[in-house]
C-alpha cells in the first residue's frame, strides 16, 4: 500500500477488529429472532427463515463482486462507503413493517458486510512484515467474535426491547465506526492496474495458477464446513433430550465458542515465527479430535462444551494460518486472493450446513458427528499428502 501513514498502532488494530466483527455480525442477527419477527410481522416462521438465506446470498455476492475492489479503488473511501451502506441496510431492517422490506434491508446489509474481508487484508498490508501474522490474527479475533456473539446479543436484547433493537444499535455503532475510520485510516493508491472485468477474471486465474492458494482455499472450506456442521444442528441437540434448553440458554453457547477466538492471535504470532506448517497440522488434527468430544457431548454437557472450544479454536487456527500464508505469497493481490479464498470458505460452510441438517434429520446427533469427523479427516489427509510432496524437488516452487 502506498501511503504516508504511520505504522499500524494497537488502537488502530483494535478499531479494525471491532469494525470487522460488527460488520460480519450483520448476517447473523436474524437467526435467533425468526419467531419474534414472524409474530410481529404476522407471517410464518418458514417465511422468516428466508432472511437467513438472503443474508448468506448477499454476502456470497459481495465476496465475488465487491472484495476485489480493494485492489482497484482507494481503500479508505471504499471501506467507509461500504460501512455506511451496511448501516443503511440495518436501518431499513429496523423500520420494516413488511417481510419484503426486511428482506431488502437484510440483502443490502449482507452484500456490504463483506467490508470485513477488505479490512483484514488491509491490516496485513499496513502491518510490519515480522508482525503480519499477529495483526491478521488480532483482526480475525474481532471477526470471529462478531460471528459467534451476534446471535447471543440479538437474543438478549430482544428480551429487553423487541427484535428491532439490535438493528438500531448495530446501525448506530457502524455509523460511528465509519466516522472514526474516515479520520484514522490512511489514504492509499490502488495497485492492481486492471479494469474491473479483468480484476474479477484474475481471481480465477490466481486460483488456477497457484497450487498453494488452491490448497489453502480447500483447507479453509474444510474448516468452515466443520464449523457449520456443528452450529447448524447444535440448537436441535440442545432443545431435545437430555438437555431441553430454551432459546436464551442455547444462545449462551456462543460465549463458549467466543473464548476460542484467542486462537487467532496466538496462531498469528506462531505464524510470524515460521510455524505455518505446524499450526496447520495441529489445527486440522484439533478439528478431528473435537468430534470425538462432540460425540460424547450427546449425553455429557462438559464434553460438549469442551468439544465446541476445541473445534472453534482449531477453525480459527487453520483460518488465520491460511490467510497469513496467502497474504505473504500474494502481496500485490491480497483482496483478490481474499475473494477467491473466502468464496471457497463460504461454499464449504454452505455444504456443511446442508450436510448437517440432512444428517440430523436421518440419523440424529450421531449422524452429525459422523459427517463432521469425515470432513475433518479428509482435510487432514489432503494436508498430510501435500506436506509429503512438498519435499519433491520439482514441486518446490509450490511451497505451501
Amino acid at each position: 500500500m502506498t501511503s504516508t501513514s504511520q505504522p499500524l498502532s494497537k488502537p488502530m488494530i483494535v478499531l479494525m477488529a471491532a469494525t470487522t466483527g460488527l460488520a460480519v455480525a450483520s448476517n447473523y442477527y436474524a437467526q435467533p429472532l425468526l419467531q419474534l419477527i414472524a409474530s410481529n410481522l404476522r407471517v410464518s416462521v418458514h417465511s422468516t427463515g428466508m432472511l437467513v438465506t438472503t443474508a448468506q446470498l448477499g454476502y456470497a455476492l459481495g465476496l465475488v463482486l465487491l472484495v476485489p475492489l480493494g485492489d482497484l479503488l482507494e481503500r479508505r473511501k471504499l471501506i467507509v462507503g461500504m460501512l455506511l451502506l451496511t448501516a443503511t441496510g440495518l436501518l431499513i431492517s429496523a423500520i420494516s413493517s413488511h417481510l419484503i422490506t426486511l428482506m431488502i434491508g437484510t440483502a443490502i446489509a449482507g452484500l456490504f458486510a463483506v467490508v470485513a474481508q477488505i479490512l483484514v487484508p488491509l491490516g496485513a498490508t499496513m502491518a510490519a512484515p515480522n508482525e503480519r501474522g499477529k495483526v491478521v490474527g488480532q483482526i480475525m479475533s474481532g471477526l470471529l467474535m462478531g460471528i459467534l456473539l451476534a446471535r447471543t446479543a440479538a437474543g438478549i436484547l430482544s428480551q429487553w426491547g423487541g427484535w428491532r433493537v439490535i438493528y438500531w444499535l448495530a446501525a448506530g455503532l457502524l455509523l460511528m465506526l465509519a466516522a472514526i475510520l474516515w479520520r484514522r485510516l490512511p489514504a492509499d493508491r490502488p495497485t492492481a492496474g486492471l479494469r474491473y472485468p479483468q480484476l474479477l477474471a484474475s481471481i480465477a486465474q490466481l486460483l488456477m495458477q497457484h497450487a498453494g492458494l488452491r490448497l489453502r482455499a480447500l483447507l479453509g472450506a474444510v474448516s468452515f464446513a466443520a464449523f457449520s456442521v456443528l452450529w447448524t444442528s447444535l440448537a436441535l441437540l440442545l432443545s431435545a433430550a437430555p438437555y431441553h434448553y430454551n432459546a436464551a440458554t442455547i444462545g449462551l453457547f456462543g460465549l463458549a465458542g467466543a473464548a476460542s477466538t484467542l486462537a487467532a492471535s496466538l496462531v498469528g504470532k506462531w505464524a510470524d515465527q515460521g510455524g505455518d506448517g505446524s499450526a496447520t497440522t495441529w489445527g486440522l488434527f484439533g478439528l478431528l479430535v473435537s468430534w470425538v468430544l462432540l460425540a460424547l457431548g450427546g449425553q455429557s454437557l462438559w464434553a460438549l462444551i469442551l468439544g465446541i472450544l476445541v473445534l472453534d479454536f482449531a477453525v480459527g487456527a487453520v483460518h488465520v494460518t491460511n490467510q497469513n500464508v496467502i497474504y505473504r505469497e500474494h502481496a500485490a493481490s491480497r483482496n483478490r486472493v481474499t475473494s477467491g479464498y473466502m468464496t471457497c470458505y463460504f461454499i464449504g460452510g454452505a455444504i456443511g450446513s446442508l450436510a448437517s441438517s440432512q444428517a440430523f434429520q436421518y440419523a440424529g446427533w450421531s449422524g452429525v458427528v459422523a459427517v463432521g469427523a469425515i470432513i475433518c479427516l479428509l482435510g487432514l489427509v489432503v494436508w498430510l499428502a501435500y506436506r509429503h510432496i512438498e519435499h519433491i524437488p520439482e514441486l518446490a516452487r509450490h511451497q505451501i
